[in-house]
């Protein structure tokens, strides 16, 4: 890989700020501040190293001493079924990483849908279908959406859209949309319940709770909080639950698809 294809994944928050707040200056204390509060040094050193797609995500768990513990692996028979892997989504980062290195490890070729701090993340873009980019939805979502379920890869999604929130005093997901039953229902996909078990440092939380409930603000501030959870995840160690696959048929008329998501929202945080 060449210095210029290095430079090219690396987080610039000078040249982002540049791009947003064109012909304004931004107080180099304040830049320094931001740099140091998203560990920009820090994760570029990750992004150096040059490895993209599943082999970037080992590698990465491996420079900051993540450890995951799997359950269930023998619930999910690897025998060519196409899985569509449903999960909670605590992190908001290490645990999209985690699970993208189990299901290619374990299950072979796979892609996952994101829309949040993942695609910042340039060595994943192999490995990721980006539902939602700043400034608005990809003119060809839908497309891209309906190539991704039809294609052999294994899929990983986040239902809920965003990471876990603390609601009614416990952390968990807001609820999921339905697009993973419609879309795994028409392309003969079973899907896999999976419980990711882990929290973001209490300040995310705080900072939720503060700008979304109190201060009614729309955007959507914790997730600049992300980097910061992320840096703090080294040298923990994380739990992976996987439920027994549910065969597309199980999704009959019987529910509407909005609440057999919310069904198997129930089913992951019961595992």
């Amino acid at each position: 890989m060449t210095e210029e294809q290095i430079q090219d994944r690396l987080i610039d928050l000078d040249g982002i700020v540049a791009a947003k707040f064109k012909g304004k200056k931004i107080p180099r204390w304040v830049m320094g501040f931001f740099k140091r509060f998203i560990h920009q040094d820090w994760m570029n050193s990750m992004l150096r190293r040059g490895y993209d797609g599943a082999e970037f995500c080992d590698d990465l768990l491996e420079q900051m001493d993540v450890k995951i513990e799997v359950e269930g692996l023998e619930n999910v028979p690897a025998d060519g079924t196409r899985y569509t892997f449903a999960s909670n989504h605590p992190l908001g980062a290490v645990d999209g990483i985690a699970l993208c290195s189990l299901i290619t490890r374990h299950f072979g070729p796979m892609k996952m849908l994101v829309n949040d701090f993942l695609l910042y993340i340039k060595p994943l873009a192999p490995l990721c279908v980006p539902i939602n980019k700043v400034g608005g939805q990809a003119r060809n979502l839908p497309q891209m959406i309906d190539e991704a379920y039809g294609s052999d890869n294994h899929l990983l999604m986040f239902p809920a859209g965003s990471c876990s929130r603390k609601v009614d005093g416990k952390i968990q997901d807001l609820p999921w949309t339905k697009t993973f039953i419609t879309k795994s229902v028409e392309t003969g996909r079973a899907v896999v319940p999976v419980h990711f078990i882990g929290r973001n440092p209490g300040r995310f939380y705080r900072a939720d709770w503060f700008f979304r409930k109190f201060l009614k603000v729309k955007f959507n501030i914790p997730m600049l909080f992300l980097p910061d959870a992320f840096y703090h995840a080294q040298h923990k160690t994380f739990r992976i639950i996987l439920g027994k696959p549910i065969p597309c048929e199980a999704f009959d008329k019987s529910r509407k698809p909005a609440e057999w998501a919310a069904r198997v929202r129930e089913q992951v945080y019961q595992l």
